[in-house]
């Protein structure tokens, strides 16, 4: 597991910032150990600055903030303050999107994300060295140049030390580097417990290995499917949107590899020719009861805890997961503890 020993559990916030402080107060209240936003329709950052406003404890993260949309030096500073204002509970999420959302929705040069991403990150420690410690700040790299820096743009000093940076990766290049450089690694919801055992984590422990670094430096971080309910009519009923999301992921080709691994690469050619007709119901019903045990974590209320914290023992340190909204308060909490409490 991570430097913490336990698992850690966390949650996501929808990043509407109405929604915010009340959401945030509510998943520190319940015990998560971990909140994050999301860059989908909404900024990543704006929101963690009321969820710091408004929490003590949680720890505060972007899955993910699209990196390359923009350039180490911004990243850097909005970093910096947010960890200052937040005391020390920043995760700085990081994340390549894909070249035409890069090139066509941010208007930004793609190319090389692998090595781009390496220097970026290479390049937020080195302006937060430059800011922390007075060093000349000289990174002149292939992708980023930042070579200036003069008193008047240097921000107030703090104690709380560099955000952590995690990097999301679903490729074997990826996840390698995020082992030689980042601090954590976010996973993809779309994984199964063999293709992390025998793909993940193999590939990113060559990258810790390869920078003479240890297991316990970086946090694995990983979404997780999870269906329950009070009886099996609940069951039924909660399984099918996350059929549905299966389904989508599924219809991708970069996913296709997780696919194969159990044999089940020609459903993704059938499910992305429903993509391209819009049959999500469709695609939904071909996510069969096998599949989906495999993909999301399906067992009753009363076992639930037990069966996620199998399915993330000795693969995943943090965990976000979500529970059915009928739950009052007390029910959520007592599977929040339950779920983090440290293993015998």
């Amino acid at each position: 597991m991570g430097a913490g020993g336990g698992l850690k559990v966390d949650a996501a916030v929808v990043s509407q910032l109405s929604h915010v402080p009340a959401a945030a107060e509510t998943l520190e209240r319940r015990g998560y150990d971990g909140c994050w936003t999301a860059e989908i329709n909404h900024d990543p950052f704006l929101p963690l600055t009321l969820a710091a406003e408004h929490t003590r404890r949680i720890e505060l993260g972007t899955s993910i903030a699209v990196a390359f949309a923009r350039n180490p030096m911004t990243v850097a500073q909005i970093g910096w303050d947010l960890q200052d204002f937040s005391q020390g509970r920043l995760m700085l999420g990081l994340g390549s999107q894909i070249k035409p959302h890069i090139e066509k929705r941010f208007s930004m040069p793609w190319g090389k994300p692998v090595a781009r991403m390496r220097e970026f990150v290479a390049a937020l420690h080195a302006i937060w060295a430059c800011w922390r410690d007075g060093t000349r700040l000289a990174f002149d790299g292939e992708f980023y140049s930042h070579t200036l820096m003069t008193p008047m743009f240097v921000p107030q000093p703090h104690s709380h030390g560099d955000p952590r940076v995690f990097v999301a990766a679903v490729g074997d290049r990826m996840t390698e580097m995020c082992g030689e450089v980042a601090d954590g690694l976010i996973a993809h919801a779309f994984s199964t417990q063999r293709y992390f055992r025998e793909v993940t984590l193999p590939t990113l422990t060559r990258g810790i290995e390869r920078a003479g670094r240890q297991r316990q430096d970086i946090e694995v971080a990983s979404p997780l499917f999870v269906v329950t309910g009070r009886d099996e009519t609940e069951l039924m009923q909660n399984s099918v949107p996350t059929r549905k999301q299966i389904a989508f992921y599924a219809s991708t080709p970069a996913y296709r590899r997780v696919l194969e691994l159990h044999g089940w690469g020609d459903l993704q050619t059938e499910l992305h020719r429903l993509s391209r007709e819009g049959e999500w119901d469709a695609m939904g019903s071909l996510i069969d009861d096998t599949m989906l045990a495999e993909f999301a974590v399906v067992a009753p209320l009363d076992d639930v805890v037990r069966t996620i914290r199998d399915r993330c023992d000795g693969l995943i340190d943090r965990v976000l997961v979500g529970f059915p909204p009928s739950l009052d308060e007390a029910a959520v909490t007592a599977l929040v503890s339950e779920l983090g409490e440290e293993s015998i």
